[in-house]
Parts: structure tokens; sequence; C-alpha cells
């Protein structure tokens, strides 16, 4: 099923938030009683402004993954209603109405996604992807695999199966394969059985062994078949400490000796899931970077940047953007964003003051 452009998630099918069955365990105190959260006053709020993304903007823009998560245990428990599934309603409700350059619903969709819990969220980015075909969409795929812990990845699946009825990784494979599946499929295997603590003794043999791989045996193209046994055999924190000691014994990143090797398009695909293990605030903030600065702004990839970033901190993103590009983040979202909704949210979520409300 193809997705619209202007509607990047919102069109796929999605499943009933059910309720807790009676009788059935709750598993926190924010979940069993909303004053446990202290966040009844802002989910009056929001219930009476489910259908104005501007306030909720407002009211949620700046809300940290823990308090999203009580604020929703809090709205359920004060209105017997999922918030993730009442804004999904307002998102529904304004696809008809949407305005010429398409913001609102826009808004809509990223308030939708910035209140699902993380693995509903990312088995829709990753759905979104596969659907897509395109091999520099399956970047969505790198991020979820690369920044996720083991138990995440199962409950994300899960989700992937619950609501779309297929296996998720079956579903990235194709034939013919390109670089990002092939680099995936490894990093899936690596998830599955990998679960020491890192090794400095092997993060220094695993960098003499990718300081070999990228020239490939003299053949001036990265080893694929070595980096993808090193990738299925590693886990993340294993290869992110293989990453640090390769620049600390020969003095570079290892994606700076790749940029020799980019004639094919294993060599680029290596370099970004590496740039997504290594150094994710920096990716992060070239993601966002790259999504504004086009003409038409690319809200599909800045609702990405701002979902996927969430581990990575916003201030660590700040900083990265700052240092890569010699600008605040907050500037250059007002002089690349035409003055909206969706700005505002993108204003509020890096730490801007709420606008005095009109």
């Amino acid at each position: 099923m193809a997705l619209s452009p202007s509607l990047p998630y919102a069109s796929l099918h999605w499943f009933t938030h059910r309720k807790p069955q009676h009788g059935a365990e709750v598993p926190s105190m924010a979940a069993r009683s909303p004053a446990a959260t202290g966040f009844e006053n802002e989910c009056r709020e929001i219930h009476g402004a489910c259908d104005e993304p501007r306030r909720l903007s407002r009211l949620l823009a700046r809300r940290s993954t823990s308090e999203r998560q009580q604020i929703k245990a809090t709205y359920r428990a004060m209105f017997g209603e999922d918030l993730a599934g009442r804004l999904h309603k307002t998102l529904t409700a304004n696809q008809d109405n949407e305005s010429q350059h398409g913001l609102p619903l826009q808004l809509c969709n990223l308030l939708y996604l910035w209140m699902l819990d993380l693995a509903e969220r990312d088995a829709i980015m990753a759905r979104d992807a596969i659907e897509s075909g395109a091999a520099a969409d399956y970047r969505a795929l790198v991020e979820v695999f690369t920044r996720r812990k083991q138990d995440q990845l199962f409950f994300t699946k899960q989700a992937y199966l619950a609501r779309f009825k297929k296996n998720l990784e079956q579903d990235m494979v194709t034939d013919p394969s390109h670089p990002y599946q092939r680099l995936l499929i490894a990093l899936a295997t690596s998830h599955k059985s990998h679960h020491d603590e890192p090794s400095q003794h092997i993060a220094k043999c695993d960098a003499r062994r990718l300081y070999d791989a990228k020239n490939g045996g003299g053949t001036g193209s990265v080893d694929e078949a070595a980096v993808l046994e090193m990738f299925s055999k590693r886990s993340i924190p294993q290869l992110r400490l293989a990453l640090c000691s390769y620049k600390h014994i020969y003095g570079h990143d290892f994606t700076k000796a790749l940029k020799k090797n980019l004639a094919r398009d294993f060599e680029e695909s290596l370099r970004v899931v590496v740039k997504c293990i290594y150094t994710p605030s920096k990716y992060y903030c070239k993601l966002l970077q790259r999504s504004m600065q086009r003409p038409e702004a690319d809200k599909r990839l800045v609702t990405r940047a701002i979902l996927g970033s969430g581990d990575v901190g916003i201030n660590e993103i700040k900083l990265a953007f700052k240092s890569n590009f010699g600008k605040n983040l907050a500037d250059f979202i007002h002089e690349s964003l035409p003055q909206s909704d969706y700005r505002e949210f993108l204003w509020l979520w890096q730490g801007g003051q709420c606008p005095v409300a009109s």
C-alpha cells in the first residue's frame, strides 16, 4: 500500500488501543491513580484541546518521554480513553480539512506519533520505510536497529506483528537485496544472540579488522563479507567501542576512511550505519539540517529526526548542531521554516519558551 507523500504514517491501519481487562494487574502507581502523577490539570487541558493542534503543541512539545507516559496513564485513568487513540481520531478528522501546505495535518500526525509508545511508533516508521521500498528510506530502520536495546526491539517486532499481521525481519528482505537490508539483517542477528559486556580487547581486535576490511584486501573497496560477519557477531555497544578504538589507534574516524571508498552503495550504506551507532547526536543534527534546508521543508524527515533522537537528548542535539553548522538550532528553525504551528512545535521541542496564548 503506497503512502501519501503528505501523510507518511497516518494512512496506515491502526489497531484499537485496548483497555485493561477487569481484574488485570496494573503495572504502576501512575496507571492506578491519576493523583500519583500530578498531571491531572494538564490532562484536563489536553482533553479540552484534543481538536486544537496548536494548543496541544504548547501542552506536549516540551514533555520528556517519562512525562508523556505519565500523562497518558493519567489521561486514561481520568477519561477512560487512550490519549494516542484520541489524537488519531483528530488526525483522521483533519484529513479532509488539510490546509494548502498541509501543515495542520502534518502537526496532527506529529502529535499522534509523539504520544505513541516507543514500540508502536517504531513499528509504524518501519512499515513506512518498507512500503516505500526506496533504499534511502531504510535509514529509518537503521535508526531503530542501532538505537534500541534488545528488549525494546522485541516489543517493536510484537507491535509490528499486531498492527500489520506481518513479521518485521521477513518484510525487511527483498530480492535482490540492497546494502541497507544486508546490514540490517546482520544487526538483527546480533541483537538475538549477544548480551555480553563490551570487551576492550575485542574492540581493539575489531578495530584492526575494520582497518583491513576498508581496503578489501587491496581491491580498493570495503570487504563486505568481513563487515557483515562482524556486525552479526557483535552487540551495538561492542561495535561502538570498536569504532572508538579505531579512532584511538588510527587517529581518525572510520567514517572518514570510508569516504575514500564511496564508489559502491555498500560503502555509503555502511557509513550511515556507523554514524548512527558511533555519533548519533551528529547524525540527527545533520538529518534535521538537511530536512529543513530543502526549498519545501521535508516534514517527513523532520518528524523522523524529532522522534528518533529522543534517546540522544535535545541538549546533545543542540550542541552538535552548533558545532557542525556554526549556528543555534533555534535560529535555524526560524530561518528555514515558514511561520506555522508546526514550526512552533519545533521551537518548543528544542527548548523555546511558549508564546503568549492566542
